[in-house]
């Protein structure tokens, strides 16, 4: 039965989408599979790992039967690749092997049935449903992705916290050392709900998400969410837990703040960093009437001092940080200008945006 015959590009688009979650190294032989399931000039292709599961269609099928197969995502998708640009392929599947052909190139691949495929079962009842802009959504994991935990025992920290509350979403990320906070604005006027989406769920969407007001459609259940957009689905278990209260974190009133170039801060931050080891990344910030001197050393006695001119008038402060995690926040921001706010030496500095309330860092200090 012939299920695909269309141009490489056709089939290499769908096939992208859906092989990122597929492991290399699977506890089941059959997850390193994509389903491939044919109705007429519909092709489904799906991937899932158990935990994540990806769908999209593309209209590709020759002739109006109807079938299914599943194959190896990674062998099928670098045959893909390896053919001409221009290329037309076509799939058969015959006495349980996948047959790819373009042109005067021929592949054979070996096939597990179908109905052997794990899905994962939808939700019975989605109870929060929300649509935005991708670039809405896209923008609010970019802003705080790079905070959440890897690999913590603490497992709820390995992802990210979203939260639809009346005409907001919100989304905030922490690894205990660090925290990210980043809302945007809706329509719709939703009930609160708070769900954490698992880490390797968010940076698929990254991946996936473009930069375009076309709609995603997100319905939210007690452990599951799941994510529309054009010809794609994306279903993610959530992560159990509690997720740390960001509001206590969150410093309120400092009263010792300054302005300063993001560009000029992360140059300067860069050369410190050059000075740090890899098991310690501590810069040392002096903070003073005019002035903020940066300085790093490190088990060699070497040493990097920079001092860069600031607008400040508050008290002087000596404090240090983790460089990378300055570094992640100022390489993120695509603003000319941040804000820091400091308490005293043993306390979280607060770096935002000027006149933008919808973007919060913030950063415990290290002792140097």
């Amino acid at each position: 039965m012939q299920l695909v015959k269309t141009s490489r590009d056709s089939i290499l688009r769908p096939l992208q989408i859906v092989s990122g979650i597929v492991e290399r190294r699977q506890t089941l032989p059959i997850l390193a599979n994509i389903l491939i399931r044919k109705q007429g000039d519909d092709v489904s292709f799906l991937s899932t790992d158990t935990e994540i599961q990806i769908t999209t269609h593309a209209q590709v099928g020759d002739g109006n039967d109807e079938g299914a197969t599943t194959v190896a995502a990674r062998k099928l998708l670098d045959i893909l690749r390896s053919l001409p640009e221009s290329a037309d392929v076509t799939l058969t599947l015959a006495n349980k092997k996948l047959a790819v052909q373009a042109g005067k190139a021929r592949f054979s691949l070996q096939t597990l049935a179908a109905e052997d495929f794990p899905t994962v079962a939808p939700a019975d009842n989605y109870g929060t449903k929300l649509v935005l802009p991708q670039k809405t959504l896209r923008n609010l994991f970019n802003m705080v992705h790079f905070a959440m935990a890897q690999q913590d025992i603490r497992y709820y920290l390995n992802g990210l916290l979203l939260i639809v509350d009346g005409k907001s979403v919100i989304a905030v990320a922490t690894d205990g050392h660090r925290l990210a906070f980043c809302q945007a604005a809706t329509e719709q006027d939703c009930p609160r709900q708070e769900v954490i989406i698992p880490r390797k769920t968010i940076l698929e969407l990254q991946r996936l998400l473009e930069e375009s007001d076309q709609p995603i459609e997100i319905d939210i259940s007690g452990n599951q969410i799941k994510l529309g957009f054009g010809e794609t689905e994306l279903v993610s278990k959530l992560v159990e837990g509690k997720f740390p209260d960001y509001g206590r974190v969150m410093p309120k009133g400092y009263k010792n703040n300054f302005t300063i170039d993001r560009e000029t801060l992360l140059r300067a931050l860069q050369r410190a960093a050059i000075m740090t080891s890899d098991k310690f990344k501590g810069v040392r910030c002096i903070v003073a009437p005019g002035s903020l001197k940066i300085s790093s050393t490190n088990a060699d006695q070497e040493e990097a001092v920079e001092e860069l001119e600031i607008d400040y008038g508050g008290d002087s402060i000596d404090i240090g940080f983790n460089v990378s995690y300055l570094l992640d926040v100022l390489n993120n921001l695509k603003n000319e200008q941040v804000n820091i706010a400091l308490g005293d030496a043993n306390s979280s500095a607060l770096i935002s945006v000027p006149d933008n309330q919808d973007f919060r860092y913030v950063v415990m200090p290290m002792r140097i």
